[in-house]
């Protein structure tokens, strides 16, 4: 692969790149669909751009429904039909006792962590506010239904349902513009919650927030366009777009907020 793709990208990209790549090559020198684990939206961008205009190979990703934000990736030949289950997805429920418990999306995440799944084997976890449901690679559905007992201190159990069943997710994005002066995480937690620079580092350096599922600890990262930040007890943000910098060399950012 050029070199050059790099420079495009973040240092701590690269992984990701090089593994993209190589799902590419393999479609192409085989001829064949080639599927990867699931991506997050700023994986899924990197992908695109890797694939370029191929004559040869197309992608498509799928992760459940429509709107589902971590999808799996099919690259694939021009003879190939894609069809929703080349995804190889599971829709998982989680059956617990409504009445007297209360889930939340951390504890179903630690908890499938803990279970030792790797995050690149899970989807969405959805839910209609009262029940919840996990996306998840086919092959996985058997052993975290035989694994997983109890989030938390409530028993639960799990169980295979068609995608059919799945919940309408309540979550309401709305669109929001605002005027940064970096890309760094905490200038951007400033903006659009309206709060100090101190108290957005502070949430960083509590391990509050996560850029694309995963802890991120560096205030001074700074954001790339599809990066999703989750910050405890606030909300999430998508970075949509950088659309340019303004004659007092601020960033013009077009986002998506979910608020709690």
């Amino acid at each position: 692969m050029n070199d050059a793709i790099y420079q495009h990208f973040r240092p701590d990209e690269k992984e990701i790149i090089d593994t993209l790549s190589d799902y590419i090559e393999q479609a192409k020198s085989e001829y064949r669909a080639v599927l990867t684990h699931f991506l997050n939206p700023r994986e899924a961008h990197i992908a695109t751009y890797l694939l370029g205009q191929s004559d040869e190979i197309s992608m498509k990703l799928f992760g459940g429904t429509k709107d589902a934000e971590r999808r799996r990736l099919l690259f694939y030949p021009a003879y190939f039909e894609v069809q929703d289950s080349d995804f190889d997805l599971q829709l998982i429920e989680i059956k617990y006792p409504v009445k007297f418990a209360t889930l939340k999306h951390g504890q179903i995440l630690g908890t499938l962590a803990n279970a030792g799944l790797d995050r690149e084997v899970l989807g969405d976890i959805v839910t209609d506010g009262q029940q919840w449901q996990v996306v998840v690679e086919k092959k996985m559905a058997d052993y975290l239904i035989n694994q997983i007992d109890r989030i938390g201190k409530i028993k639960v159990s799990l169980e295979e349902v068609s995608f059919s069943q799945i919940v309408s997710v309540t979550d309401e994005w709305q669109s929001q513009s605002e005027l940064v002066a970096s890309l760094r995480i905490d200038s951007v937690i400033s903006a659009v919650y309206n709060m100090s620079r101190q108290n957005a580092k502070n949430l960083v350096n509590s391990e509050k927030v996560s850029l694309n599922w995963q802890v991120i600890s560096k205030p001074d990262y700074e954001l790339a366009e599809f990066d999703v930040l989750s910050i405890r007890g606030f909300g999430r943000i998508k970075l949509d777009l950088v659309a340019g910098m303004t004659r007092k060399d601020k960033y013009k950012l077009e986002l998506s907020v979910l608020k709690k």
